[in-house]
């Protein structure tokens, strides 16, 4: 019998595993095998530099940071597992975490599967993926390969606007490419967007490939009333077309939004069955920064020791 499994491994997963794994609980990391398309460690692990995780003044590759929190997790007592898991069982004690047919019983899960970015998967996207072409503009868009240049984002609702609002610090120019001739978005962020001068929306549009050695050059695009095609010239293409968290197998046992979010009690990371929490980008549609995925990671860490202190289970 466990005491913590930790599902996931990207900086909420490992932050849980280093503070559960100090307090003696020996958890139980399941990392994944390229669960969601992504390699353990999660998101950050295609990321080439980090500019605003705390501690690296000179910035640090997002997979030698994953590599470091993996070795810190170890250091403390962590016991990880690279399998991906595919369906739990929540509603009885103890807690069930399958592995194919492989099963661990457990008095706590700590669920840290975070949240995949949407893509197009147009021609050149994966090969220029955060080589010019980023999901997150916040995470991204202070780099100097951005700065006063043109950049696109995707989309036409309220994440795409904010994206772009967020470039225009930078940026010589943001261009919005939306399918559509009006914006989906709220109407006080609508009016951000359309009153700014460092923004031009391109409506009825759709990005049809990305091109570029090394890093992105060109952005091609189709007008889709008059079939015209345009090649101009990006330095970065910003995808605000949303995220899907990594719920599945979860097959509904958990309370969740509407968009498959777990949703946890305000002020904690408890989730809606006791024993379960979560942490990360699985349960935040808002920040999902790495900063705070860690900070979550901590708070299901301290919650699910005291849940197992009540308990009398340590």
């Amino acid at each position: 019998m466990e005491q913590v499994v930790i599902i996931g491994s990207g900086p909420a997963g490992h932050t849980a595993a280093i503070y559960t794994g100090r307090a003696g609980l020996k958890p139980l990391l399941y990392e994944g095998m390229m669960a969601g398309g992504i390699a353990p460690g999660g998101q950050l692990t295609t990321t080439t530099e980090i500019e605003n995780f705390p501690g690296f003044p000179d910035g640090i590759d997002g997979m030698e940071l994953m590599n470091r929190l993996r070795t810190q997790s170890e250091k403390y007592g962590s016991r990880i597992i690279t399998k991906t898991v595919d369906r739990v069982a929540l509603s009885s004690e103890p807690l069930v975490v399958y592995t194919g047919e492989e099963k661990t019983e457990t008095r706590t899960i700590i669920i840290a599967t975070g949240a995949t970015a949407r893509r197009l998967n147009v021609p050149g996207e994966k090969k220029l993926w955060n080589k010019g072409i980023s999901a997150c503009a916040v995470c991204d868009g202070a780099l100097p390969i951005f700065r006063n240049k043109e950049l696109y984002v995707i989309g036409g609702g309220d994440t795409a606007c904010e994206e772009a609002l967020h470039l225009t610090k930078f940026a010589a120019m943001v261009y919005i490419v939306h399918r559509r001739d009006q914006l989906r978005a709220g109407k006080a962020m609508q009016d951000k967007v359309l009153n700014h001068k460092k923004i031009k929306i391109i409506w009825d549009t759709v990005l049809q490939e990305v091109k570029g050695e090394s890093k992105l050059e060109t952005v091609v695009l189709k007008n889709l009333k008059t079939a015209e095609i345009t090649q101009p010239p990006a330095a970065g293409l910003f995808y605000g077309i949303g995220h899907i968290p990594n719920t599945a197998f979860i097959n509904g046992q958990l309370d969740m939004d509407e968009k498959g979010y777990i949703n946890t009690k305000p002020g904690t990371t408890r989730a809606s069955r006791p024993g379960v929490f979560a942490a990360g980008d699985v349960q935040d549609s808002y920040y999902r920064q790495a900063v705070t995925s860690a900070g979550t990671g901590c708070m299901a860490a301290l919650e699910a020791e005291a849940y197992l202190s009540d308990k009398g289970f340590i």
